[in-house]
């Protein structure tokens, strides 16, 4: 038997004349409209890019919201680094916790967010105004780590911390056993190099610039006495730095820390 409250009968009103003897017609129904063409191919790239990641959405709008790329899922940077916080834990206990937080650090910075973004091809999905997409949108690095930290935030939001928990695992295990750079950036450690040796900070210098405002390319020089100046390309300055003071270990015979 039903639970409810129960509700008073309404009274019972005679037939009007215009419907008296006639039998009772049921009321139109209004017929969903059919789906565009546009929103079916919509969604089969959405089908398919959940079959890509491994998780289908129970409420495919947290997903839409999470793609276009305005999502109001706060937190998913702070989630996503707890995943990966709780991965690198399980999988090297015996670290110390130096080399735990440079590898967290690893994981959870932007370039990582965007190339994990290009491996799921998160850029073919992500809704982008048109200026934007002729613009090279789909491609940027910093929409690719937003949007991918959105994602995480929207499975975590649909189907709760174990669900972003594994979708982070399958996406970030690889890169997280061979991280794309070393344990200890070069900055640091030419450095640290160029200090136990007598010799002054290292001196970068921005060479050169180029490329479309939203994607530049810099090339920097750094510089220390008694060596010729290194230099190192990035989509950043802070990237290019780092280029060009591993190109100076490099020619130094300098090694660097890696996993």
């Amino acid at each position: 038997m039903s639970r409810g409250r129960a509700q008073k009968s309404a009274p019972i009103e005679a037939p009007s004349a215009a419907t008296a003897g006639e039998p009772s017609r049921p009321a139109a129904a209004n017929p969903s409209p059919k789906p565009s063409a546009k929103e079916r191919r919509r969604r089969r790239d959405l089908a398919a890019f959940e079959e890509h990641i491994g998780y289908h959405f129970d409420d495919p709008a947290l997903l839409e919201q999470a793609l276009t790329h305005i999502s109001a899922l706060s937190g998913a940077r702070n989630r996503a680094s707890s995943y990966q916080s709780d991965m690198l834990f399980r999988t090297f206990a015996k670290a110390d916790e130096g080399e735990m937080s440079r590898r967290l650090a690893d994981l959870v910075r932007r370039e990582a967010c965007a190339d994990v973004g290009r491996a799921i091809n998160l850029g073919a999905v992500i809704r982008l105004g048109a200026s934007e997409v002729h613009a090279g949108g789909r491609g940027r690095p910093a929409i690719l780590a937003d949007v991918c930290e959105a994602l995480i935030g929207a499975v975590f939001v649909d189907g709760g911390y174990p669900a972003a928990a594994a979708l982070v695992e399958r996406l970030w295990s690889e890169r997280m056993r061979t991280p794309s750079r070393p344990l200890r950036d070069s900055k640091t450690v030419l450095q640290e190099w160029a200090q136990a040796r007598g010799m002054p900070t290292p001196a970068y210098r921005e060479v050169e610039r180029k490329g479309p405002h939203h994607n530049p390319e810099f090339r920097v020089a750094v510089e220390l006495p008694q060596l010729g100046p290194a230099e190192g390309l990035g989509r950043s300055k802070r990237a290019a730095e780092q280029a060009a003071a591993a190109a100076m270990l490099s020619r130094a015979g300098v090694k660097t820390d890696r996993l």
